[in-house]
């Protein structure tokens, strides 16, 4: 028995440090290894799986929208991302730079990509001539680098997987109505496939991306509190189109200058799944994104017919749903604490008196609910189960989130309430920068976001007391 207990053992309980609680999870449920470059993390396997279904579900939403996929270079010459000036400063902390090729020093340096924005300008700009060349609707699958000074799996890493969408388009009107359907994209994703609920909303002027006219948010809350920032979508208007010369001949044959956006979602939103829905045995995945959706774990599986019966289950069961069969000759305990651990959706428990009895055991991981379901009836529990554990996962997450998302008034308030209770704060403002400097400097919360749904919670902004313009979400963030 010591050794079945030891598996959940080893992670630190989330009450005790959240923090070592993610590290523990992320190594024992085997979804990424260290490497040897600090910061730099190796997507395991079942990591990557995770990863290649969202890439797999996201990309399919993307192209329902008229995307078509891209690959750009790696590298940016250095000329290339000095002209656009707010964009360049925004990144260069975090750029890291080729200075030789070989033995030799190159002409001019070139920048690991930290994102793609110049390189797709410079390219619009070659292949952009007229009206009739518009939209650009184009999406890349790639890593980034970004020279991180604090790193940590999924949440921060020197070098990470995502998607930047960049698009150009002949109206401004185009190019904002773009901006807010991929930020609706993925807040729906999130919702639908990943059990997740986010807040939609536009970042202030400090918070938004470098370059861009206006950045739009979705924000979602962790267990422990912490706002994630978890997808971001960005109208850029016609600043990198003059920057970049990327004009086109319109209708009346006037050169008019194009309209931008761009809108990314990476690795980070694993860290986001582990977060939310995870638990102290480990992950709790949610079925529409787990590798393995039911593992069938045969009880006694040395006795005749035991196995058979479990591979029979997998073969009718795999029509619908990813299945295995855990086979090995570990003890039932420690197959049923590595099934938690890994946060594998449902298991199905089968032994001799089991199949006497024309039955299985499923087991749901995300409240250990067991429901005895006759083996004629197999198929539609499984998938009656699933469907029920995935929405039970978003109205879960949900009412933690409203349970944790309060109302502050004042200063005196908003600092109370930071200090001793975790979560989302609802407060007016004037968006006066010097006011969010200010809530930041005296309490680490930042402005999340302006959500869309306002409410009006107070005339007054909640840090200099002059008459409120916004009601922003603020918190402290991963």
């Amino acid at each position: 028995m010591a050794e079945e207990k030891k598996l959940v053992e080893e992670i630190t309980s989330m009450e005790e440090d959240f923090a070592q609680w993610y590290t523990d999870v992320v190594k024992k449920a085997e979804l990424v290894e260290y490497s040897s470059v600090r910061g730099c993390m190796i997507l395991r396997p079942y990591g990557y799986a995770i990863w290649e279904n969202i890439q797999r579900q996201l990309d399919a939403e993307f192209k329902k929208t008229g995307v078509e996929n891209v690959y750009m270079p790696m590298f940016i010459p250095e000329s290339l991302l000095q002209k656009e000036k707010d964009h360049v400063e925004g990144f260069a902390p975090e750029v890291a730079w080729v200075t030789h090729g070989g033995a030799e020093p190159l002409q001019e340096r070139l920048c690991v990509r930290p994102t793609s924005e110049t390189l797709f300008c410079e390219f619009y700009s070659n292949i952009i001539q007229s009206y009739r060349d518009l939209p650009k609707l184009y999406n890349q699958w790639c890593s980034v680098v970004r020279w991180e000074k604090t790193t940590r799996p999924f949440l921060r890493s020197m070098e990470f997987l995502w998607q930047e969408g960049h698009t150009a388009h002949a109206t401004a009107e185009e190019a904002q109505e773009r901006t807010i359907q991929m930020l609706n994209v993925y807040a729906d994703f999130c919702e639908n496939v990943l059990a997740i609920p986010m807040i939609k909303g536009k970042k202030s002027e400090k918070e938004k991306f470098a370059g861009a006219k206006e950045t739009y948010t979705i924000e979602a809350l962790m267990h422990d509190g912490k706002a994630l920032q978890s997808g971001t979508s960005h109208n850029f208007g016609d600043g990198f189109a003059r920057a970049f010369d990327i004009q086109y001949t319109d209708k009346n044959n006037q050169l008019q200058y194009v309209h931008q956006t761009s809108w990314g979602m990476s690795t980070r939103i694993i860290g986001a799944i582990i977060m939310v829905h995870g638990d102290n045995s480990g992950l709790v995945l949610p079925p529409k994104i787990a590798p393995v959706q039911i593992m069938i774990i045969p009880i006694n599986q040395k006795k005749e017919g035991v196995l058979d019966k479990a591979y029979e289950l997998k073969d009718r069961l795999g029509k619908d749903f990813k299945v295995k069969v855990d086979d090995s000759d570990k003890s039932p305990g420690w197959k049923f604490s590595e099934q938690e651990m890994r946060g594998i959706p449902i298991r199905i428990e089968i032994g001799p008196k089991d199949i006497q009895a024309n039955q299985a055991v499923i087991v749901r991981r995300d409240t250990r609910e067991k429901i005895f379901v006759s083996l004629d009836e197999i198929e539609s529990k499984a998938a009656e189960v699933l469907e029920k554990m995935q929405s039970d996962m978003l109205e879960r997450a949900r009412a933690h989130r409203d349970a944790h998302t309060y109302v502050a008034r004042n200063m005196e308030e908003f600092e109370q309430i930071i200090n001793e209770k975790p979560g989302f704060i609802k407060a007016m403002w004037c968006m006066d920068e010097a006011c969010e400097n200010t809530i930041k400097e005296k309490t680490g919360a930042t402005s999340r976001c302006m959500p869309f749904e306002q409410e009006h919670i107070d005339d007054h902004c909640v840090c200099c007391g002059k008459p409120a313009k916004v009601m922003a979400y603020w918190g402290k963030a991963y």
